[in-house]
């Protein structure tokens, strides 16, 4: 049980919480370089995209993320003109190009695959958006635009190379310089690091968000990797079943997911049942399985009885039976699985009543453990204020 000290702290924070769950807001019409205004697509009887609306700020890095054939990929073709909504309106900059062609849009894409020529050199690539323009452009001119679109990928003397002769990563970053030399509105990536391996993924994320700072043009990435989303994006759009099921900053998503799908999708979380004994401000006193009670943000806005909470792995804790446990709510529970990962040990446990759990624990915190594994009895600490009640899934 909770001092009424402790209470007033949680209540205290999950109102700051509650405050600031909006750290960008609704872009303004001067805020808004592209908009989905109740954009569908069908495909037969296929429904890819479901009544999308949201808003792109200006000069921001936002990511579709979620699972193959959640609708991401298609909001993407629709934003680049290679498909037309079924209903709904895309707009850019205002105006409706719900049917204007992808060659008339100010928007540029980088595929998967890159799409780079290979009877061309790497200059020729790059270039060659810049002489397909009419009236054309003098030759100088395009040259002095391919040589600062070389420089700005760090691929100054790959000028004359073919694309053949490049790694990987240079081969992206030829695709990003074709891409941004016209200058577009609006810089589309669909799963441009898919086929690269996971240090010069890593390498080429940092890349990609120097080059999109340092333009200042709007970056809309497609990908079903939540490390790339979360560690890019100003905010992220979860999709499912076509639909956006939320759209916030990374913190957000992590820290205030809506619904048991976002929680899921986004990071590891384990989700409890649980019946709610009283609300106040904010907060939901809950009775877990076997009779233990955890004060949680309720954030649902709804008056069920039964709902479901989510808690991250890493806000849980572990003690062996004995040591002092203060005032923090306890389940005990037996190791099932010990999986060192470096910087953390991670725990499968079988809680009394509740069922499967996992927490993470720093390695340094670990050390208090007393090195307890397989088949030990621990003592899971779960602090006050810790989860959140999810809302129902639509």
């Amino acid at each position: 049980m909770l001092d009424a000290n402790a209470e007033a702290g949680i209540r205290m924070g999950a109102s700051r919480e509650q405050g600031t769950h909006s750290t960008q807001g609704h872009p303004s019409d001067e805020d808004c370089v592209a908009e989905f205004v109740g954009a569908t697509k069908r495909f037969g009887a296929v429904l890819a995209a479901d009544r999308i609306n949201l808003r792109i700020r200006r000069g921001e890095f936002l990511s579709f993320l979620g699972p193959s054939g959640c609708g991401k990929t298609t909001a993407l073709r629709m934003l680049a003109g290679f498909e037309s909504p079924s209903d709904g309106t895309v707009r850019i900059d205002g105006q409706d190009v719900s049917r204007v062609p992808a060659y008339a849009r100010p928007v540029n894409m980088v595929f998967q695959h890159y799409a780079l020529f290979p009877h061309m050199t790497v200059a020729q690539n790059i270039g060659y958006g810049l002489r397909q323009v009419r009236p054309k452009l003098a030759k100088s001119e395009i040259a002095a635009r391919v040589d600062a679109a070389l420089a700005k990928v760090r691929l100054d003397a790959f000028g004359a190379r073919r694309t053949w002769e490049l790694s990987g990563g240079q081969q992206q970053r030829v695709a990003l310089a074709r891409a941004i030399i016209n200058e577009p509105k609006l810089l589309l990536l669909d799963e441009p690091m898919a086929a690269l391996d996971a240090k010069l993924r890593g390498e080429m994320q940092r890349e990609l968000l120097d080059l999109q700072r340092s333009l200042g043009i709007t970056f809309v990435l497609v990908t079903h990797d939540q490390e790339e989303a979360l560690s890019m994006s100003d905010r992220i759009c979860i999709m499912g079943a076509g639909r956006i099921a939320q759209v916030g900053t990374p913190q957000d998503l992590y820290d205030r997911p809506r619904n048991r799908y976002v929680a899921d999708f986004v990071g590891k979380a384990n989700i409890l049942n649980g019946e709610v004994l009283s609300r106040d401000a904010g907060l939901a006193r809950i009775a877990l399985a076997g009779g233990a009670q955890v004060l949680v943000p309720d954030t649902a806005g709804d008056t069920r009885r039964h709902v479901e909470i989510a808690v991250r792995p890493e806000a849980l804790r572990l003690a062996v039976p004995g040591e002092a446990l203060g005032g923090d709510a306890m389940l005990r529970a037996r190791i099932t699985h010990r999986t060192f990962l470096g910087d953390h040990t991670e725990y499968l446990m079988q809680a009394d009543d509740i069922g499967p759990l996992q927490v993470n624990v720093p390695r340094q915190a670990e050390r208090a453990l007393g090195g307890q594994g397989v088949g030990d009895q621990v003592h899971i600490l779960w602090t006050a204020g810790t989860g959140l009640v999810l809302a129902a899934d639509e």
